[in-house]
């Protein structure tokens, strides 16, 4: 074998080490628990668009679901409630649905009356921006646009992720800011 073609393979395959050392370490990233919260645009499902970097100067809540994810089921209600409770005050609720069917995803917001902001999660791109593992999970985004924190997992009464007076807490912690 020549020795250009032997010298191409062992860059290739280094090449290919690396990529793989790369994606390992991706994957192996906590999601964002504070810093810059990565801008993006979501479409909600009836065409309206929302960009995070437009909301500064409001506390945003950003939560990741699915229809078919039962924990999420969970805190549904209490998201709405909480929403309803706070939007005049200048708190925003984002909801990115997570590889999810249109039909399915518009047939859990009618079941739990949800009314705020909702769009589907194109490509995952929004998911993997904020180093998302699974469904639920919550971001909490101060005026200044830096996240302060998550819940990773549902948010209910006797949560052992974050209790629903702890999720009250961090929303009026936020707004004190």
């Amino acid at each position: 074998m020549p020795r250009w073609i032997q010298v191409l393979f062992f860059v290739l395959i280094i090449g290919l080490i690396a990529l793989l050392a790369f994606g390992l370490r991706a994957r192996g990233e906590a999601q964002l628990a504070s810093g810059p919260a990565p801008d993006f645009t979501l479409t909600s499902f009836d065409g309206q668009k929302i960009r995070l970097s437009e909301l500064r100067g409001k506390v945003v809540v950003v939560n990741f679901w699915a229809s078919w994810c039962v924990p999420c089921r969970d805190e549904a209600l209490f998201l709405e409630q909480t929403w309803r409770q706070y939007k005049d005050r200048g708190v925003v609720f984002i909801g990115v649905n997570y590889v999810d069917s249109e039909t399915s995803a518009k047939a859990y917001l009618k079941e739990f009356g949800i009314t705020y902001f909702n769009g589907p999660d194109i490509g995952s791109e929004i998911y993997q921006r904020f180093r998302a593992k699974g469904v639920p999970e919550t971001y909490f985004i101060g005026k200044d646009g830096n996240v302060y924190g998550n819940a990773i997992g549902p948010i209910t009464r006797t949560s052992m992720v974050m209790t629903e007076r702890a999720f009250i807490q961090k929303l009026e912690e936020l707004l004190a800011k």
